[in-house]
């Protein structure tokens, strides 16, 4: 059996030389792995002429997490904790993620990936959840905290593709983000609540897998209903091959 090819987006920092490297957390080439995908790194430097032949080649796109998003993407309100931006990496995960959508190809969204997939489609965020969100919980469970840290629960929706897939109303999650969903667009459904209503987990109406969350299920694989989400979204990419 052909395992699917999954690309995963990366990030880009200097080494201790200097050098600037494309850069991923293990975990998430651990977690498509563990889950019977063929994981394929993308650069934050892919030129995006190439990007539609590249999707073509793929059977899926994970879109992983990392800095904030340029402001300019979603007239973002400016704040001083916003780190970590880079607007090459920006613009080739936008460009993935239309074409991904027009191909009608399975992708997966986490974090920083969620928050992209949100404003791709023309939403918001908030640039800095506790100053911007009255009432809100913390979310910033980090660096100070262990990854797979047990933050808050969040509720899925009935009847949504990801309340199918956990199969169960409320899930356990951990939480590394100071930023969050604001405004939710027009073809993007709320699957996913955290106690103070920020919206956690969106999918994309009428299509075959378009899936994201805000926590990082990467950290969790070890947990049997977070692990299910991994496998569903290799299993999906396997029907394109």
């Amino acid at each position: 059996m052909t395992n699917p090819l999954i690309g995963v987006t990366t990030y880009q920092v200097a080494n201790a030389q200097g050098h600037i490297i494309s850069a991923l957390l293990r975990a998430y080439t651990d977690a498509v792995l563990l889950a019977g995908g063929t994981p394929l790194l993308i650069p934050s430097s892919f030129p995006e002429e190439h990007a539609q032949a590249l999707v073509k080649r793929l059977d899926g796109i994970l879109f992983t997490g990392g800095g904030d998003i340029s402001l300019e993407r979603f007239n973002g309100e400016p704040h001083p904790s916003i780190d970590g931006v880079d607007p090459e990496r920006d613009s080739i995960e936008l460009a993935l993620l239309k074409i991904v959508i027009e191909e009608e190809k399975p992708f997966l969204g986490i974090c920083r990936g969620f928050q992209l997939i949100n404003i791709g489609l023309g939403g918001t965020l908030y640039t800095h959840i506790s100053d911007q969100k009255p009432g809100a919980l913390k979310h910033d469970y980090y660096p100070n905290y262990l990854r797979n840290y047990p933050a808050h629960e969040v509720e899925l929706v009935s009847g949504t593709q990801l309340r199918t897939i956990f199969d169960t109303k409320n899930i356990l999650v951990n939480s590394l983000h100071h930023q969050g969903a604001k405004d939710i667009p027009g073809g993007l459904v709320r699957a996913g609540v955290a106690p103070d209503g920020l919206v956690e987990a969106i999918e994309l109406a009428n299509h075959p897998y378009g899936l994201a969350v805000q926590w990082h299920p990467e950290w969790l694989t070890d947990q049997p209903t977070n692990a299910k989400l991994f496998k569903s979204f290799v299993e999906a990419a396997r029907t394109t091959i």
